[in-house]
């Protein structure tokens, strides 16, 4: 008699005899999320510094972590150890963050160094030698230019603020972040050559 068979057979004698199956054995880690605002609650503020630390300011932050974590909903499993569901979000991450770069600079830009970004945003300090870097691309850029991306980054201005600011559209000031941008990469690669 094939294995099926048996199987089926022995769980109706079973459930004929009143005797509750057996639980199906099901392994994981003893380190695993509750439920998913567990997931949520222990992540939400790792996703977000890495990626304030990335793009520099609250509002894309804040709408990066919310992406990461729209996008990981659907395939993540909340059966996944600790572990997994960190290396996942962290993978998840970097396609979202890859994804920014790509709609705002024209770029992908797909390397993440979570220990030493996190780690860097916590403890407040910023590197000197970054510092004199963006300090100089914003030299070279013309005088908006450099405005809307110190609004923009370095204030943490929304970009009605930063439009306010310029006295100018907002659509006006997207346009102006994004050129300011793309001319920042292209003298941000000068500088690398």
């Amino acid at each position: 008699m094939p294995v099926a068979q048996r199987f089926r057979r022995r769980r109706a004698e079973q459930d004929e005899a009143g005797v509750a199956p057996r639980p199906r054995l099901h392994a994981v880690g003893a380190d695993v999320y509750p439920d998913w605002e567990a997931v949520y609650r222990d992540n939400v503020d790792r996703v977000y510094r890495l990626m304030f630390s990335k793009v520099g300011n609250r509002p894309d932050a804040e709408d990066l972590t919310t992406e990461v974590f729209l996008t990981a909903l659907r395939p993540l499993r909340v059966s996944a150890s600790v572990g997994e569901v960190r290396a996942y979000l962290l993978a998840t991450a970097r396609t979202v963050l890859a994804g920014h770069w790509r709609r705002t600079l024209g770029r992908e830009i797909t390397t993440l160094d979570e220990e030493h970004d996190v780690a860097a945003f916590e403890a407040g300090t910023v590197d000197p030698a970054t510092l004199a870097r963006a300090e100089a691309i914003l030299a070279l850029l013309p005088e908006r230019y450099g405005r809307i991306l110190r609004l923009r980054f370095l204030q943490a201005c929304s970009l009605k603020e930063a439009a306010e600011q310029l006295g100018t559209t907002v659509g006006n000031a997207k346009v102006l972040q994004h050129r300011a941008l793309r001319q920042a990469a292209q003298l941000a690669e000068g500088m690398e050559t």
